[in-house]
């Protein structure tokens, strides 16, 4: 970005696409229970395969995102994955049409694919707009535009799929299978066809913006660091940050899509537990606007990692010593915690890639597969023993994250071993 004008406009073009982010992502909270009436699943399992449909795309595709940019460009790149995600979402018409769980998985893998090429191509061009020093603050910028949109994406499916439906979800729960039940499951299913066919002519318009917008392409600068390495293999700083990612985003995904199934699990009616994933969509919001605020200028951003991590432990001893609506408060906290995470790995895992830029920005991309992992270990948890006892998972999550907070984002390829890193 060669003057102020254009990165402001370009920022704003980047917070648009974040907004579509998280209206996406954040509707898993809403289809994990949804899916398991309407689908009849039977375990924890099956339902936690929506966020592992969606986010193991990010797994499969970032690599390959990773190339198509190179050859479309950045501005192009995103404007196909604006189609692509339109194709998934239609995707969710013949799923209800058939009632068929496949489908549905099917249209979030499709999504997610579409959201990996659209995360390859933003995040790095946010961390580039400015000075490295200040890339927390924009990531957290961005964290706004994403989780506004994930509130509001929230609401507007709880209300299209169970306002005022609440009395079907209990009827079927009784029902002995037969037309009746089969006709009511049917009418649930239905339900999620409007919302996604508006997303899908929302997602083409914006497609459409994009392409008129005409953004400047980014300029990576090659540093003296950078330009003494020829390979990817040669920054074990980036490799350990794909890790941290890994685990970062599936203890997000775990503290907000587990939300619903453990308040039922505490006997919280559905009416209240349904809200939970918009409480911790704005615990994270406090938490960007403090970032936004405090760092870097009251507080680095590596620094302000650490001590998120530990209030982030705290809050998990606090879920795991406590019941009911106490538990689930600190669950909810965890998103607090959480805000800084992201915006913080990232700049501490990309720095000084030169070259390497996007395809290091793929890998991190790659690695928000943690949300299709994490979220399944703890339905196996607490299939196996109970939710509440499962979200001690998070445990190893923070364990590595506080690792590369410390030690491992120093860690580059001149050092022979952390010993010497002291």
């Amino acid at each position: 970005m060669n003057t102020k004008k254009s990165s402001t406009y370009s920022m704003f073009i980047i917070g648009a696409l974040f907004f579509v982010f998280g209206f996406v992502t954040w509707l898993n909270n809403i289809l994990i229970p949804y899916m398991k009436t309407s689908c009849e699943l039977t375990s924890q399992v099956q339902a936690y395969l929506v966020p592992f449909a969606f986010y193991i795309a990010y797994f499969v595709m970032s690599i390959p995102s990773s190339y198509v940019l190179k050859k479309t460009g950045y501005g192009n790149g995103m404007a196909l994955g604006l189609i692509v995600m339109a194709i998934g979402c239609m995707l969710f018409v013949p799923g209800a049409r058939l009632r068929s769980y496949p489908i549905f998985l099917t249209g979030l893998f499709i999504q997610g694919a579409g959201l990996s090429l659209l995360q390859t191509a933003s995040n790095p061009y946010v961390t580039v707009l400015g000075p490295v020093e200040y890339a927390a603050r924009r990531m957290s910028i961005m964290g706004v535009c994403n989780k506004l949109a994930g509130m509001i994406g929230i609401l507007i499916l709880y209300n299209a799929l169970f306002s005022g439906k609440e009395h079907l979800f209990q009827q079927i729960e009784g029902m002995a299978a037969g037309p009746e039940k089969e006709a009511m499951l049917q009418q649930l299913a239905n339900g999620v066809m409007l919302p996604y066919i508006i997303m899908t002519i929302v997602l083409i318009a914006l497609m459409m913006f994009v392409k008129l917008a005409k953004l400047p392409e980014i300029e990576i600068e090659e540093t003296e660091q950078s330009g003494k390495k020829t390979s990817i293999f040669s920054y074990p700083y980036l490799w350990l940050g794909v890790l941290a990612i890994f685990f970062y985003v599936g203890a997000e995904v775990i503290a907000i899509d587990t939300l619903i199934p453990y308040g039922n699990y505490w006997n919280i009616p559905t009416g209240t537990s349904h809200y939970f994933g918009v409480y911790a969509l704005v615990a994270l919001l406090l938490g960007y606007f403090c970032g936004i605020i405090f760092v870097p200028k009251v507080i680095s951003q590596r620094k302000a990692l650490v001590v998120q991590l530990f209030l982030s432990v705290a809050l998990v001893v606090v879920a795991l010593c406590t019941s009911g609506m106490v538990s689930v408060f600190a669950i909810i906290c965890l998103s607090f915690a959480h805000a800084i995470m992201w915006p913080a790995i990232w700049p501490l895992s990309i720095h000084d890639l030169g070259e390497h830029t996007e395809f290091g920005s793929a890998l991190l991309i790659m690695a928000i597969a943690g949300g299709a992992v994490m979220p399944l270990i703890y339905g196996k948890i607490a299939d196996m023993v109970n939710p509440h006892v499962a979200y001690a998972i998070l445990f190893v999550c923070y364990a590595y994250i506080l690792f590369f907070a410390t030690v491992g984002y120093r860690f580059d390829g001149k050092q022979k071993s952390l010993k010497e890193n002291e």
